[in-house]
């Protein structure tokens, strides 16, 4: 009877991890699946994530439309897919050069990703620039910038192809977001400010056109995490404070390819709205709506240890 009562244990485990298994491949199954044929628009296709998007979308069969500044770093990229695939099981990718720090060419790009395929099923808006300095030093020209990047670029680019998901009353757009555009932290004030106004905007949109069977998702999410580690950024908070700690916790990020299947997971799963974050900035939404005063003070503690360990250097 004992040896019987040893044995459920370890078989209960084996159970449970088959089952985990069968359900993970049923998951990547149905994920190619539905994604199959789709015509699927990546900006910024040559960063860390959108290279992970792209290998994820083209194994599953979608038709891509790869948007990103550097022709060089485009052609890479479709010959690293088109290499080790089938063609008869997958679209060779369409490349289109998009820089949104130029806006005044976005009408022109909007007619040129329209035209390869005559429609958009799913947008995913990946472009971003970063930027971490006191206000005090960053220039209107570097506001401006940030704000064509982060905010005109992918919002621009939404209006242009939303009149063909409209007529087709189907398609969804995403948008690859930041924790920023929810919660503002010191010295990164015109990038949070431009997260802040996508965050609005695509917020706003997803109510307008939710009637014409499109979906709108917004995926938020801490720093990525190349594989190397981050550089120890200036005006950090002295350690050992509990800014130190909160901020630690902001640029522990997520990995390109965790934050690329989390992509691939909204676009099946029609999901709205994501936030991909550790515990402490979760905590940290929840203050600031719940107890703003303590949320203030802790980042202001933060200010202040960062211009005094300065100060002592």
């Amino acid at each position: 009877m004992s040896l019987s009562s040893a044995l459920v244990l370890p078989l209960l485990v084996v159970v449970a991890a088959g089952i985990y298994y069968i359900y993970n491949e049923v998951l990547q199954f149905m994920s190619k699946s539905l994604v199959k044929n789709k015509v699927v628009v990546i900006t910024d296709a040559v960063s860390g994530v959108g290279t992970e998007c792209a290998h994820l979308f083209h194994k599953g069969g979608a038709r891509l439309i790869l948007c990103g500044t550097s022709w060089d770093k485009l052609e890479s990229l479709y010959d690293s897919l088109t290499s080790d695939s089938d063609p008869r099981e997958t679209f060779a990718p369409k490349l289109v050069i998009l820089d949104f720090s130029d806006m005044d060419s976005v009408e022109d790009v909007v007619l040129e990703v329209v035209e390869c395929y005559g429609c958009v099923d799913v947008l995913i808006c990946n472009s971003s620039v970063k930027l971490k300095a006191p206000v005090h030093s960053v220039s209107l020209e570097m506001d401006r910038n940030m704000m064509d990047v982060n905010y005109f670029g992918p919002s621009s680019l939404a209006k242009g192809v939303l009149p063909t998901m409209l007529s087709r009353r189907s398609g969804h757009i995403v948008l690859v977001n930041s924790i920023h555009g929810r919660l503002a932290v010191p010295f990164r004030t015109s990038y949070t400010a431009s997260k802040h106004a996508a965050q609005a905007f695509f917020d706003c949109l997803r109510a307008e056109v939710e009637e014409f069977g499109i979906i709108v998702s917004t995926i938020s999410h801490t720093f990525i995490n190349a594989a190397e580690p981050p550089p120890v950024e200036e005006s950090a908070p002295k350690p050992g404070t509990l800014s130190a700690f909160i901020a630690s916790q902001l640029t522990h990020g997520v990995r390109p390819s965790v934050l690329a299947n989390e992509i691939m997971q909204t676009v099946n799963r029609k999901r709205k709205e994501v936030i991909l974050a550790h515990p402490i900035p979760r905590v940290a939404l929840l203050l600031r709506s719940l107890l703003p005063s303590f949320l203030f003070a802790v980042l202001s503690a933060g200010v202040k240890d960062s211009v005094l360990n300065e100060q002592l250097q």
